[in-house]
């Protein structure tokens, strides 16, 4: 097993509740046994401080069980949920991949990957500026819009980019930046422009901000759903759950929630931290069982590896020959 930093530059700074991001640097696990190589990237989770040192030295105390065989099974139950056992995780499943000569999606019980539409999401700026980027962003089919708690400057926001596309499917993502109150403020707004989907408006642990709220939009839970654990207590408080293998530590991981949430009678969304097309593999699959697929992270980098997802007519397509592929 190595692990390693590699840099990831991001084309311009990026805003959310916050937070303004200029780089994102990733982890990548790489395992070899017997000539076959295995690979997972991970960016870890900003607001639970697993950055890449939290993320290496999760990894590097997992080496001599990882070396000794260990699974992925057995993974969940030796690391926490975070971007190091994501990476772990997903460089089991590629290496496993390479050994069996059998794609992940076989591996995983799924049917054969089919292109998917995605959002292409649009930073916290001035309305004017985010309305011109929803233009430029002439392919797209889906839109998530980022704003940053500012109930009255979100507002002009989603009016500003809804006119500038008449067309298209929108959801907003306010980042824990509302409280109910602000929410009411905001909600006209967001009626009036035919948003979709409202994705985690309370912080984090304030999830009975959602118990007796009346909104006519759905709303999906992000930061309140980490893991599997997570799932259960939000029935009845939201609609849709976002997994993100970063914060739940694994494709392992977030097949089984997107599997649970159904069962439950919850929606289901998959996003990504911004990373390079390594890390769109896995999320691609399970994308496969969801209803929201938020998957343009490598959009907002300056270099993306090879091989690369490809975004035609507002779809993600991973090529057959990439992460989780068969030789």
């Amino acid at each position: 097993m190595t692990v390693a930093e590699e840099p990831v530059h991001l084309v311009e700074p990026f805003r959310i509740t916050g937070y303004v991001f200029t780089e994102m640097p990733v982890v990548v696990v790489r395992l070899r046994e017997e000539g076959a190589v295995g690979e997972g990237e991970a960016s870890g989770v900003y607001y639970l401080g697993d950055d890449v040192p939290a993320m290496i030295s999760a990894v590097e105390a997992a080496l001599s069980e990882i070396e000794a065989g260990l699974d992925r099974e057995g993974l969940r139950r030796l690391m926490p949920p975070c971007g190091g056992r994501n990476a772990l995780d997903c460089a089991l499943w590629d290496l496993e991949a390479k050994r069996r000569r059998q794609p992940v999606w076989k591996l995983a019980g799924l049917e054969r990957p089919q292109s998917l539409v995605t959002t292409f999401t649009v930073g916290a700026a001035e309305p004017a500026v985010m309305a011109a980027k929803a233009r430029a962003y002439a392919q797209a089919r889906a839109l998530k819009l980022k704003l940053t708690g500012e109930a009255e400057l979100d507002a002009e926001r989603v009016r500003a980019v809804r006119a500038a596309r008449p067309e298209t499917w929108i959801a907003v993502d306010a980042n824990q930046g509302f409280d109910p109150d602000s929410l009411e403020v905001l909600t006209p707004a967001l009626v009036e422009a035919d948003v979709r989907l409202l994705e985690q408006p309370f912080a984090r642990g304030r999830e009975d901000h959602h118990d007796g709220l009346k909104c006519p939009i759905p709303i999906a839970a992000d930061e309140s759903v980490l893991s599997f654990d997570d799932i259960e207590p939000l029935v009845g408080r939201v609609q849709v759950i976002n997994i993100k293998l970063d914060k739940c530590g694994g494709l392992t991981e977030g097949l089984a929630m997107a599997r649970e949430a159904k069962r439950l009678g919850l929606g289901v969304m998959v996003g990504n931290m911004v990373g390079t097309s390594l890390a769109m593999g896995p999320a691609y699959l399970l994308g496969q069982l969801c209803e929201v697929v938020d998957l343009d992270g490598p959009i907002f980098i300056t270099q993306d590896r090879l091989p690369s997802v490809s975004y035609v007519d507002g779809r993600i397509s991973y090529p057959e020959h990439g992460w989780g592929s068969a030789p």
